[in-house]
């Protein structure tokens, strides 16, 4: 028995899209509760509790603000889940009869020119965008080159640099491939949950300043997207023992983990939890859903690639209308013209592979 579907898979980074697009936007503007991503600010944490017992009519913004770029590591879990049931499943000899370096190299690169295309084509669009749109960014050849190879995430002060912002993950990715590939691939379980454990600790060392600049390093890279990408593995590995349980015990464990996620942000040592319980949520969620409230977010879900290389783009755009006092009609733009560009930057892409 599979622990997820292919379209609960589908379903869960339709959720994990929407949080990372309307996050992307959101957190950019003022009034808005900034999120606690590659840092912790006790400050954003006790002012998203404030919002939390007095809400105003502006809490679902602060919530995606504060929240939504969790959709990251529900992607690296399904990264994880995915490498599993596709490169571990008993009649798979793909990486099997080679060299580890020969396999790791084609494997690399494999997974490199899957993403290569997408990244190029939306890194091209929004730097002549950014260039005709108020603020550019200052671009250098050293991060450009390191962009294009993804290999920006292990310069000094990525998030200076990374532009567009999101485009961090892909050079996230890469890392994970190749820790996947040189030391998890078919490994014993207590491999997965070490390099868990460890890489949870190098963030924990972090206590004394959990606003500087090393724990930003860290988790711009594999060892801060490590314990929702082992959780991934291990769940693919073991899910027969959890898709055996029932709805009750789905329902409980997302009530649960809903409100740990909320008390857990708002502490240094439990938030660096907070990605196992954000999957959870997301998990036990698309386990519950009725087929008809999935059909949406599986459309979405499949939307989602091209979502995240083109809503950078798009926010260039609409953002300034948000910034001059009108937060929702910025948004509605924002929003309609995301999933229209996304729509047709997916057609490109398949048609540029057909060649």
């Amino acid at each position: 028995m599979t622990l997820l579907s292919k379209a609960q898979c589908q379903a869960l980074r339709g959720i994990a899209i929407i949080g990372i697009f309307m996050h992307n936007y959101l957190h950019w503007l003022s009034p808005m509760v900034k999120e606690n991503e590659y840092q912790f600010f006790q400050s954003n944490a006790d002012r998203m509790l404030s919002e939390l017992t007095s809400p105003t009519e502006d809490i679902l913004y602060h919530l995606f603000s504060f929240f939504g770029h969790y959709g990251v590591p529900v992607f690296l879990f399904l990264s994880g889940y995915g490498l599993v049931k596709k490169y571990e499943a008993p009649q798979e000899p793909a990486l099997e009869g080679m060299g580890s370096r020969v396999v790791a190299g084609r494997f690399l690169w494999k997974h490199y020119m899957k993403l290569f295309p997408m990244m190029l084509l939306g890194f091209v669009i929004f730097a002549m965008v950014d260039w005709m749109t108020p603020g550019h960014h200052q671009w250098s050849w050293q991060a450009i080159i390191a962009q294009l190879t993804m290999t920006i995430n292990i310069l000094p002060t990525p998030d200076r640099i990374i532009w567009p912002g999101p485009y961090w993950f892909f050079g996230l990715m890469m890392q994970l491939y190749l820790v996947y590939i040189l030391v998890l691939h078919k490994r014993h379980w207590g491999w997965t949950v070490g390099l868990m454990v460890v890489c949870t600790m190098a963030q924990a060392l972090c206590y004394a300043d959990p606003e500087d600049e090393t724990l930003n390093r860290l988790r711009y890279n594999c060892i801060g997207g490590m314990l929702p990408f082992g959780m991934g593995l291990l769940m693919a590995r073991y899910e027969g023992r959890m898709s055996r349980r029932n709805n009750a015990w789905h329902l409980m464990a997302l009530v649960l983990s809903i409100a740990l996620t909320i008390v857990c942000s708002l502490n240094f040592w439990t938030w660096l939890l907070v990605p196992v319980l954000i999957t959870v949520v997301h998990v036990t969620l698309v386990r519950l859903l009725p087929n008809v409230a999935l059909r949406p977010l599986v459309w979405m879900g499949g939307l989602a690639a091209a979502i995240f290389v083109a809503h950078p783009v798009t926010r260039k755009i609409f953002i300034p209308i948000s910034r001059h006092g009108d937060i929702l009609d910025g948004l509605m733009l924002y929003i309609v013209a995301t999933i229209v560009v996304s729509m047709m930057y997916r057609y490109a892409i398949e048609k540029l592979k057909e060649k």
